[in-house]
């Protein structure tokens, strides 16, 4: 670890910042993450993540947390069916008997083994931030609930949303041109049958004239669904998405000529679904590292979802950023090597995610998905 100890603040308790705090408190480090949810009970949100051998798993591996990720992934949920606007199988990975090489796990099961491979009271729940202010070589922090904090070094991994990215950089993210629209059915086999057939514990993508439809089961019975089509910036100001009746309407609209099938999902959807339009942050953004301050994931080049990249390069993020702090004899030093080989990395596969999203959401969508997996 660093020559000087230091008290560092990690902003934001997703997979990024708990992986580096897992990797610091090896290092020896003295080191708090502070999370806006209540407390660890919060139910965690969103489809399963594929950990990718070179980035997700390889964070995992220098955590020394393999064994744990075992016994919690789920073999099969990588799984993929790709289908048409009518539901109608085109490719199947049911049958492929090859070794997973990207596997999955369900976000709740991944916090948990973070969490439990930290020191006790390492996260400090409710802590919403509010300011950052500069404090002699160091800052002070204050949370919404009124309390504060004292850090040598911050972190800032809270997410496409930051609020500590404006500290580091004015650079914005873009819009990529697609907005998503997520809901999630709880008890699927019960509420939707005949879908949770057709995943049979995996994944279901549907495309049809630029427009999809992802399917995600997940560990607890329940599945999480992701529409996705090409919209102006602000649309989804024009719905109320805690109305399930103008969401139907919607989606019937804008999904013309789409099996009646699909409108199950949001019919037996848990309220409110939730607007998702997808920004990236320009490819060629640069800004001085700062000596006490720096950020990883989402907050530094949030990107759009469609080749499975988000939290792999957040926890490929600290891994090689607490591989600096280790190496550089001064925070300074760390943080700019860092930051440097982070934004290249970060922008060629943003290049790669932008041509992904774009692939799936054109009229030729379906096909260009189905000759990319026959490729495999």
């Amino acid at each position: 670890m660093l020559e000087t100890p230091k008290n560092i603040a990690i902003i934001g308790g997703g997979p990024g910042g708990l992986t580096l705090a897992r990797l610091l408190q090896i290092q020896g480090a003295k080191v708090k993450v502070y999370e806006r949810d209540a407390n660890k009970e919060v139910r965690v949100q969103g489809a399963t993540l594929d950990l990718h051998e070179e980035s997700g798993l390889k964070a995992l591996a220098e955590a020394g947390l393999m064994d744990a990720f075992k016994d919690n992934y789920r073999p099969g949920a990588g799984k993929m069916r790709i289908v048409d606007h009518k539901g109608t199988i085109l490719h199947d990975d049911a049958t492929d008997e090859r070794e997973e090489t990207r596997p999955e796990i369900d976000r709740g099961p991944l916090r948990k083994i973070l969490l439990d491979s930290l020191q006790p009271e390492t996260v400090v729940w409710d802590s919403h931030f509010k300011s950052l202010v500069p404090n002699g070589n160091g800052w002070a922090i204050t949370f919404m609930n009124g309390t504060s904090a004292i850090a040598d070094l911050v972190i800032a991994a809270d997410g496409a949303h930051s609020k500590i990215r404006p500290f580091i950089t004015p650079i914005k993210a873009f819009y990529s041109g697609v907005t998503m629209v997520e809901g999630v059915v709880y008890h699927s086999a019960i509420q939707v049958p005949s879908l949770h057939q057709l995943l049979n514990g995996g994944k279901v993508f549907a495309l049809e004239g630029g427009k999809t439809l992802i399917v995600s089961s997940k560990g607890d019975g329940s599945l999480v669904f992701y529409t996705g089509c090409k919209t102006d910036e602000h649309w989804c100001k024009e719905i109320d998405f805690s109305d399930k009746t103008q969401v139907l309407h919607w989606f019937k609209s804008t999904f013309e000529g789409w099996s009646e099938a699909w409108l199950a999902l949001f019919d037996k959807a848990s309220l409110p679904f939730i607007a998702r339009p997808q920004y990236c942050m320009p490819l060629d953004q640069t800004w001085e590292a700062l000596p006490n301050l720096t950020m990883l994931g989402d907050a530094a080049h949030v990107m759009p979802p469609f080749a499975g990249e988000g939290v792999n390069m957040a926890m490929l993020d600290a891994l090689k950023l607490s591989e600096c702090l280790a190496k550089y004899p001064s925070a300074a030093e760390a943080i700019a090597h860092y930051e440097k080989e982070m934004r290249q990395r970060a922008s060629a596969t943003a290049r790669d995610t932008l041509d992904q999203t774009e692939l799936m959401h054109t009229a030729d969508g379906l096909k260009n998905m189905l000759e990319m997996f026959a490729g495999h």
